[in-house]
């Protein structure tokens, strides 16, 4: 049965849903970097947003902080690991292709560098 609540009545607070889905994208974030990170972030923001202006019916700020915080950290994992690799593959010079595997021993030396 929906409708207004009747007075005397306490008004439960439910838990937003993109706060949630925030923290949850926040820590997969942080294992693979960018896109998730992206998604995170927004909604975390979104998610903030709603909860501040629903005058206290939806819970789960503390969830969307927890998300974004943990978005901006996975862009700077990725930016990271996107720097190590440049730098590895730079450092090494050498484009030969390995006989026995086929591949570019220029991409291995990186990911062994990182």
């Amino acid at each position: 049965m929906t409708g207004p609540v009747p007075p005397g009545y306490p008004v439960v607070a439910k838990t937003n849903g993109m706060a949630v889905a925030s923290l949850v994208l926040g820590c997969v974030a942080v294992a693979f970097c960018f896109v998730p990170s992206i998604l995170a972030i927004v909604f975390g923001y979104i998610s903030k947003g709603q909860i501040d202006r629903s005058q206290g019916t939806q819970n789960g700020r503390g969830l969307a902080i927890a998300g974004i915080v943990l978005g901006w950290v996975g862009i700077g994992v990725a930016l990271l690991v996107a720097i190590a690799l440049v730098i590895g593959a730079l450092a090494e010079p050498s484009t030969t292709v390995d006989d026995k595997t086929g591949t570019l021993s220029v991409l291995l030396d990186a990911v062994r560098w990182v």
